[in-house]
């Protein structure tokens, strides 16, 4: 049977609208005109950490990020369902619309023009097996496709269970990762490419970025960089 019959008999909605998809969108999860709405993030922006551009003075958020971490950007806001596709990856057991975060952050330019490889930010055995999958390797293995680079899960591993971030403070987000993850080789080591690009889904504060690229200096890279689907809005902590 064709594909347009099947589309037919089993038509394929959109995630977020249900409006119907069609035949050239079949194999997508959200629509175009969704996918449109999502916000970019754009500049001004503060160079090294993407957040807009701080009134006065340096960025307090990425001031004690380790040195190797050189940047970080995001594709969207985390609005205008873009958090319901985050959520979708993650809660609803849709490793597929994994595809369609990775067709956003394609369009962001990364500066560097050394040999990459992409790394996702490991999960927690316990939160593996009871999700199924990686929500940032699926990221990971979708954009590599569209960027033709390797995916490496052997450089970083998680060493322990992590409360979840969402509800916490930028200090205590700072607390709950420290020391969460250590490079998956012997440090000292040279590594096998010149530049790391760490891939997770959400930018909150960081610290889970930092963290992960704090291990990954001290096994001996030099030149690592950030990229997530989605970038939230700091909430006002104080």
């Amino acid at each position: 049977m064709t594909s347009a019959a099947l589309q037919l008999l089993l038509p394929a909605e959109c995630l977020l609208c249900h409006a119907l998809l069609a035949e050239r969108d079949a194999g997508r999860i959200v629509c175009p005109v969704c996918r449109h709405r999502w916000r970019p993030v754009r500049p001004p922006w503060c160079e090294r950490c993407g957040q807009p551009e701080p009134h006065f003075g340096p960025c307090r958020l990425c001031a004690e990020w380790p040195a190797a971490l050189r940047l970080v950007r995001s594709a969207v806001w985390l609005s205008d369902g873009a958090r319901e596709a985050v959520h979708a990856l993650k809660y609803r057991g849709l490793p597929r619309i994994a595809d369609d975060l990775a067709a956003a952050i394609a369009g962001v330019t990364l500066p560097t023009d050394e040999a990459s490889v992409l790394v996702p930010i490991p999960l927690a055995p316990k939160r593996l097996r009871e999700r199924g999958y990686n929500q940032s390797e699926a990221i990971a293995e979708a954009l590599g496709r569209r960027w033709g680079l390797a995916v490496s899960r052997q450089l970083l591993t998680r060493t322990r269970e992590t409360a979840t971030q969402t509800a916490l403070t930028p200090e205590t987000r700072l607390a709950n990762v420290a020391g969460a993850f250590r490079p998956g080789h012997r440090p000292g080591l040279n590594l096998p490419v010149t530049s790391i690009v760490l891939v997770d889904d959400v930018f909150t504060t960081g610290a889970t970025l930092a963290e992960a690229a704090r291990a990954l200096e001290q096994a001996g890279a030099r030149t690592i960089v950030g990229i997530t689907f989605g970038r939230a809005v700091i909430p006002d902590f104080t």
